[in-house]
């Protein structure tokens, strides 16, 4: 029997270093990296950029129908433009969640997620990839941290990219979005029942990397055990 594509869907909150870690995964597995999250926050910048809110009407039905959003393993072009340094901004974070919330802008993105991972397996970080877009993936993992930690961490990397922000600023974006994400009616951020959790609080990006890593071993050597005694 045909083994299925490696799957390893990585969920967590905002901050709890997802991306990070999924990206040096995904290196170390040879597999492609789906940025879930780059996806959701293209579509906010295309849809806020022209003055769509996000209610499901049909001017959103429209916008979405129309926009052209491509990813590649270095790149997101929205339009036929990288927008990977534009979709990092303050006005992004604060209205992402907002439109990610939307059956609509989730319904349009789904099959394109869903089609990068029958190609040959990949990587995925976000909030549902393990309870909706790849329920069977075959390793699940949900990362946490404190919310002092998530938001010390992003408020680090607005300060290199010399955005305007003070730290407090960002802990509270952090909570507004953690109440966003798991309150919302589509798609709320959860742990799946199958998913390892592992907390990144004190853990180096190599410590947390290897941690992933070495789940991923051992999941599929159990899959490798359960085939041999079947």
């Amino acid at each position: 029997m045909t083994a299925q594509p490696l799957i390893v869907a990585i969920d967590g909150p905002a901050g709890a270093g997802k991306s990070t870690i999924a990206k040096l995964v995904a290196g170390s597995l040879g597999v492609p990296y789906l940025d879930t999250g780059a996806l959701y926050r293209a579509l906010a910048l295309f849809l806020d950029g022209r003055g769509i809110p996000p209610v499901e009407d049909d001017a959103l039905f429209s916008a979405l129908q129309e926009v052209s959003l491509e990813i590649t393993e270095k790149e997101i072009l929205l339009e036929g433009k990288n927008v990977g340094d534009e979709i990092r901004t303050p006005r992004i974070d604060a209205v992402v969640s907002a439109y990610a919330s939307l059956p609509m802008v989730r319904n349009r993105l789904l099959d394109l997620q869903r089609e990068q991972g029958k190609r040959k397996g990949l990587v995925a970080d976000g909030r549902d990839m393990a309870t909706v877009v790849f329920p069977d993936a075959r390793v699940k993992i949900f990362l946490t941290a404190s919310d002092e930690e998530r938001a010390r961490r992003r408020f680090l990397e607005l300060r290199e990219r010399k955005e305007n922000a003070g730290y407090d600023d960002v802990l509270e974006q952090i909570r507004e979005r953690d109440r966003a994400d798991s309150s919302r009616s589509t798609a709320p951020l959860r742990k799946a029942d199958d998913a390892v959790e592992l907390c990144t609080d004190g853990l180096t990006i190599a410590e947390v990397t290897a941690r992933v890593l070495a789940l991923i071993r051992e999941n599929l050597s159990k899959e490798n055990h359960h085939d041999a005694v079947q």
